[in-house]
């Protein structure tokens, strides 16, 4: 009878305690509002996380199709880039900060040659152009809130890269914010303002999955 008992105690189900977070090792986080800057650098992993006044946001792992999209963005911009000497392409996760206390990761992101002082190890003060692949469940976020912040800090150019109604909309800089330079749907060939002679054909994106 002993080692009945004893079997079923073996098989009896997790505790609530087991099924519970690890909250002591999450108390070691500071709370929602309260994280600075150097904690914000400090976070070793290999999620999408941008910061903002305090507060961190942990991005939805991306999709296959949506870093395959990334992908070719990627390689089109820096082959155009090297053969012209233009400056650095890369690609998320690389933190950029817009302003103090302000920090987001683009898809993709270049720099100017000229403006290689403002490339950091930990983070880039700005971009020169930032490119968003829309997805789903941040579509408010590419369209309308990246599209306010990144004006304000007064990157140049913005592409925004979407999947679902096929198209790519080309942002540049005005003095009241970004003015809708191009909307480039299948057959068309997206270009750049700052990169004179940079384009991307709008199927070859949209079918870099399918390529893959």
């Amino acid at each position: 009878m002993a080692e009945l008992k004893r079997s079923v105690a073996l098989k009896s189900p997790p505790t609530a305690d087991m099924d519970e977070p690890a909250w002591d090792i999450a108390r070691l986080f500071p709370n929602q509002g309260a994280w600075s800057v150097e904690e914000y650098l400090a976070l070793d992993t290999n999620h999408l996380v941008e910061f903002s006044s305090g507060h961190i946001e942990v991005l939805p792992m991306p999709t296959e199709s949506h870093q395959s999209i990334v992908a070719f963005l990627h390689h089109a911009l820096l082959v155009f880039a090297t053969a012209h000497d233009l400056g650095r392409v890369l690609f998320a996760p690389l933190r950029i900060r817009l302003w103090p206390g302000k920090y987001r990761e683009p898809d993709v992101v270049f720099m100017l040659a000229e403006h290689a002082d403002r490339r950091g190890e930990q983070y880039w003060e700005g971009a020169d152009l930032v490119m968003e692949v829309i997805s789903e469940d941040g579509r408010h976020r590419d369209t309308v809130t990246k599209r306010r912040e990144y004006a304000r800090a007064g990157i140049p150019e913005y592409w925004i890269i979407d999947p679902r109604e096929e198209k790519i909309m080309v942002l540049t800089l005005d003095s009241d914010g970004y003015a809708v330079y191009g909307e480039f749907e299948r057959g068309a060939e997206a270009t750049s303002v700052l990169l004179e002679g940079f384009t991307v054909a709008v199927e070859d994106v949209l079918d870099a999955p399918e390529d893959g």
